[in-house]
């Protein structure tokens, strides 16, 4: 959605009360008038629907994971433990494109970790799920990237459009348990590299 520059003139008690409310909402006074506009004349913006997406999400992972406070409106962060030597915490940022012309936006799985051992394991925990997707048809190899930890995973959807953001939500939420739950059945299997490949196919095959 392009945006261009148009004068308003408005009283000055009504921009205090703007700023305010702008203020109190983390915003911009230019992009809270044009939330209130837009929801007057019943037009959604990508910033609301952004915000529907990953408020559905959000509501999804309540009381399974552990939601960060966000930097950007446009982004969630979600904590999930494993058991593991030293204990360590997964992260899923989801971010979301405002002009998803070619994809929805994308998800960021990575551990805070210096541990070698932990990163060959969860790359190539990483590297089987991938493969898993790609081979059933869920996805393409470009849609992933793996590093040191660290997975990127595409969200295309081709009919974004013609799907609400409650549904892309619940949809999100449904993926991210699901490569949470193979991740932990993974590390569970290991050290045999064979039983927690096996454990990962599972998801696949029901």
């Amino acid at each position: 959605m392009k945006k261009a520059v148009y004068s308003l003139v408005l009283s000055e008690d009504v921009v205090d009360a703007v700023d305010r409310m702008a203020y109190a909402r983390g915003t911009s006074r230019s992009n809270l008038i044009n939330q209130i506009l837009a929801e007057a004349v019943g037009y959604v913006t990508p910033e609301r629907r952004m915000a529907d997406i990953l408020h559905t999400l959000s509501q999804q992972m309540t009381g399974m994971f552990q939601l960060q406070e966000q930097a950007s409106d446009g982004m969630l962060t979600i904590r999930s433990p494993l058991r593991y030597r030293y204990k360590p915490t997964i992260r899923y940022r989801v971010e979301l494109y405002r002009q998803p012309e070619q994809a929805l936006g994308v998800l960021h799985a990575s551990f805070r970790t210096q541990s070698k051992a932990l990163i060959a394991d969860a790359n190539a925990f990483f590297a089987r799920w991938a493969a898993g997707e790609v081979a059933h048809g869920l996805c393409s190899q470009e849609d992933f990237s793996i590093e040191d930890g660290c997975w990127n995973r595409v969200f295309r959807i081709r009919t974004e459009n013609q799907v609400s953001a409650q549904e892309l939500g619940e949809k999100m939420g449904l993926y991210i348990k699901q490569v949470d739950a193979a991740l932990k059945a993974y590390f569970a299997q290991l050290p045999d590299r064979e039983a927690a490949d096996r454990a990962v196919d599972v998801f696949f095959t029901n």
